[in-house]
């Protein structure tokens, strides 16, 4: 039986928010304190360490699970299936809705749940849920619905990766220019001739490193006792950028390693590599990384990227770079029927997986 990725479909917000756009803002230190040189060359070295010129936000009325919809209708629509037969809905994000302008996230109902009604399924037996999974959290859906496929409980699945970080960053901070909002989503269905998941490999890594991605308060001091309540009740989404970097391109490298030893595809067959758009100089050292276990260098081309165009939306990352790619929506990039990709990703958890998929 060959499990496959038979449709796919993302929302990409139409709201462009440029490098230029944040020079006006007060970036700070996480202690508080001023940086010593001016927005301009802060700017710069974020574009040059990140590769981010600019990034998407969604509209004021829309919500994550509004994007996950939107998604999710193009790649039911995509594939050609009628939505009634689907098993499972399987909604990858990490903060629930937040509406515009609130800073509390709201999960009840799922998130997949409000998907389901957004779509009118009225099959009782489609079941719908939210995985939090921190940004591989695309990828964990899929191999949960490969899983399910397998075991026989399920025919069809439709997983989306959906994220609106724009809500959720505190402004101070300069890490704030990184995140973005998007939705990506798949069906995967037990389909011949339409493609193959060759193998699966996840791993969560807590000991030391559970809270390299946490909640925080804003790096900016309450003035008033008004912005001290509101503060005080506030948190953002915060991270120690090095440690990640030097966690991510020492364990994603061997996962990627595993995922394709346990495929039994040679390494000389991987025609792409969707790596989660996280930081694009930390991705390119992973997937350098990876091939120096075989001797190798990264051969030109193999890592599609979109993170200077749409900046990291987190879970929505790979698949809204897949759905891209399959659709010839990102310049000179392009697979083809049997080529063999690798999907990777790292985040918050700290969480690392992998997936060897045959197109």
């Amino acid at each position: 039986m060959q499990i496959a990725i038979t449709g796919t479909g993302s929302y990409i917000p139409e709201t462009v928010v440029e490098n230029q756009d944040f020079e006006k803002h007060e970036f700070l230190n996480s202690d508080g304190s001023s940086f010593k040189h001016d927005n301009p060359v802060i700017i710069e070295k974020f574009k040059a360490i990140t590769g981010i010129g600019e990034r998407r936000y969604v509209a004021k009325n829309l919500n994550t699970s509004d994007i996950a919809f939107l998604a999710a209708e193009r790649a039911i629509a995509d594939a050609g299936i009628d939505k009634e037969d689907l098993n499972y809905i399987i909604l990858a994000h990490n903060f629930g809705d937040v509406a515009y302008g609130q800073s509390q996230g709201d999960t009840l109902p799922s998130l997949a749940t409000r998907v389901k009604h957004h779509l009118r399924i009225k099959n009782p037996k489609c079941v719908a849920y939210d995985l939090i999974f921190g940004c591989p959290g695309w990828i964990e859906g899929v191999n949960q619905a490969n899983a399910f496929i397998k075991s026989g409980m399920a025919k069809k699945c439709l997983v989306i990766g959906a994220e609106t970080l724009s809500r959720i960053v505190d402004p101070y901070d300069r890490d704030s220019m990184i995140y973005s909002d998007g939705a990506g989503a798949t069906i995967i269905e037990a389909k011949e001739n339409a493609g193959q998941i060759l193998s699966c490999a996840s791993a969560t890594y807590a000991h030391d490193e559970a809270f390299l991605l946490f909640f925080g308060k804003s790096y900016k001091s309450p003035s008033d006792a008004t912005r001290a309540d509101r503060q005080e009740n506030t948190k953002y989404i915060k991270m120690y950028g090095r440690k990640i970097y030097e966690f991510a391109v020492t364990y994603v490298p061997q996962a990627m390693d595993d995922c394709l030893k346990d495929s039994g595809v040679s390494i000389a067959d991987i025609k792409k590599i969707f790596i989660h758009q996280a930081n694009e100089k930390m991705d390119e050292a992973i997937v350098k990384r990876f091939y120096g276990l075989y001797d190798m260098e990264m051969p030109e081309g193999i890592m599609p990227m979109n993170i200077g165009k749409l900046g990291n939306s987190s879970v929505a990352t790979i698949p809204t770079l897949f759905d891209m790619v399959r659709n010839g929506k990102l310049e000179n990039q392009s697979i083809q029927k049997g080529d063999v990709v690798i999907f990777a990703s790292v985040g918050a958890g700290m969480n690392i997986n992998a997936i060897v998929y045959r197109v």
